[in-house]
């Protein structure tokens, strides 16, 4: 069945690329809703859909537009939370452009979605069945989508930086995965990217505190990594979140090799561009026990802590 939260749920930070302060509210939304933004500094307030059709160019996030030039950015950590935790129907206010960063995870989202409540709503659920696959490339970096019984994500990523490396992880998403493997997993970058991007008007919320920053073999954040792979789990965090604008939980595995946002976008445009490579399909209970956010509810914050203390 279909789900929503509880009650409704404030956060407050920075956006990361603007350094805007952005007070964010997820409230409780009818079956069919689907995740929608509004932009509440605007007047009148303006709704943008989370959907892959709405996602336009931008440089190192996800930035939604409404199709008459009003946008937001940065939604894709918000929206790995929701999909985390199997919320399909939200309102989610922003006064700003930006969402923001929080500690660059999605766990402060999972953790204020877990306080609040998931709510069961007396409308069935749609899945999205990847029929055969499909796939985008650029260069030597590609995202694929093929068929599968469940959502499943396989990421690789190498980079030059000693403190990074070559990572590469595979994980079946069924099942309260992303919160326990992915949820808490940061935002990363070079030390010798920052003030290049800050040129170009981005990073500029970013801290040490909000992404985990290296030098070479060095991590410069403090308390040092969350996970040793904490960087290649963030990239697959983020991938959730982009996947998660297809409007309904994906059955299918997503490989990304040097994969980023727009890549992922590129892949969701192709697979909606192609009728035959999927299919609508109606969650038996078997199936959406196989979803993202199945068993979810049953997680408070002192467990999850246990959990990823345990890894």
């Amino acid at each position: 069945m279909q789900a929503t939260l509880k009650d409704t749920v404030t956060l407050q930070g920075v956006g990361l690329h603007s350094g805007a302060p952005a007070r964010l509210v997820m409230h409780p939304a009818r079956p069919g809703h689907g995740i929608v933004f509004r932009r509440t500094d605007l007047s009148p307030a303006v709704d943008i859909p989370a959907l892959w059709d709405h996602v336009t160019p931008s440089k190192l996030c996800t930035l939604l537009d409404n199709g008459l030039g009003v946008t937001l950015s940065t939604v894709e950590h918000v929206m790995a939370a929701l999909a985390g935790t199997g919320i399909h129907n939200a309102l989610i206010t922003v006064d700003g452009s930006e969402i923001p960063i929080l500690d660059g995870s999605a766990a402060p989202f999972v953790d204020a979605i877990l306080d609040t409540g998931i709510a069961r709503q007396a409308a069935p659920l749609r899945a999205i069945r990847v029929l055969r696959t499909v796939e985008v490339r650029e260069g030597e970096a590609f995202a694929r989508l093929s068929p599968a019984d469940h959502l499943e994500i396989d990421f690789e990523i190498d980079f030059t930086d000693a403190a990074i490396g070559h990572q590469e992880k595979r994980l079946d998403m069924a099942n309260g995965a992303f919160l326990r493997e992915l949820a808490d997993s940061r935002t990363f970058c070079r030390a010798s990217d920052v003030e290049a991007m800050r040129r170009n008007g981005l990073a500029l919320g970013g801290t040490y505190l909000n992404a985990v920053v290296v030098d070479g073999g060095r991590v410069l954040s403090p308390g040092g990594l969350r996970h040793a792979d904490e960087a290649v789990r963030h990239k697959m965090l983020d991938a959730t979140g982009d996947l998660a604008l297809a409007g309904a939980p994906l059955l299918a595995r997503y490989t990304g090799h040097r994969a980023g946002h727009a890549m992922t976008n590129r892949l969701l445009r192709a697979l909606f561009a192609d009728p035959t490579a999927w299919t609508w399909e109606r969650c038996t209970p078997e199936l959406e026990g196989r979803l993202p956010g199945a068993g979810v509810a049953d997680y408070a914050r002192p467990e999850l802590a246990a959990a990823f203390a345990a890894e």
